[in-house]
């Protein structure tokens, strides 16, 4: 059995650290997710066991010394920036909305390196209860629509199904699922196969 992955997140933002933190617990509950506000903090830990590092972009220029050996486990938090990806840093678009990201996160994912955490090796999303039905055709339809990103009511015009219908068959996945975000949806979307992260 592998050891639980554990995650380090770098950035003196709390808001970003906490959000971050929150997304990737929800997406991968197995890990254990750490927060340091500065280099000098993730140092006085024991910084070589991390899967991977999320990082600000100041705290990658500055300690590139670290993170370079380490690119292939390292994640730079930032705009989109041209720079970081020419270095073969993969780089997480922090102002991207939530289900942007969770999509971005996904396909870093899909891949990672060799002795990383694919996504094949995280248990399906939520587990599935004795109580929970398997969804419907129908729904299965309706939930790839919504992690594309489809209003009710595009998803009523391109299923040719009244908008008090798309309606119902939303709130049948959620409560089937217990999974009420798109975030969430989307992420149990990938994890059964329904969709894949790169055609999201």
């Amino acid at each position: 059995m592998k050891p639980q992955p554990e995650i380090a997140i770098v950035e003196s933002n709390t808001l970003t650290c906490l959000g971050l933190k929150g997304i990737l617990e929800e997406m991968i509950p197995m890990a254990t997710i750490r927060t340091f506000h500065s280099f000098s903090e993730l140092m006085d830990d024991t910084p070589d066991m991390y899967a991977h590092y999320f990082i600000s972009a100041q705290i990658y220029v500055e300690h590139n010394a670290f993170f370079l050996p380490r690119k292939r486990k390292t994640i730079v938090l930032a705009s989109d920036s041209p720079q970081f990806q020419l270095s073969g840093v993969p780089v997480l678009n922090i102002h991207e909305s939530e289900e942007e990201l969770v999509k971005s996160i996904l396909k870093l994912h899909q891949h990672a390196h060799h002795d990383g955490y694919p996504m094949k090796d995280m248990p399906p999303m939520p587990p599935v209860t004795p109580h929970q039905e398997i969804l419907s055709a129908r729904e299965i339809e309706v939930l790839v629509l919504i992690t594309k990103g489809l209003i009710n009511k595009e998803i009523a015009d391109k299923l040719n199904i009244s908008l008090t219908t798309v309606i119902t068959h939303r709130k049948n996945i959620t409560e089937k699922l217990g999974i009420k975000s798109v975030s969430g949806l989307t992420i149990y979307a990938v994890m059964n196969g329904y969709i894949e992260a790169d055609r999201i």
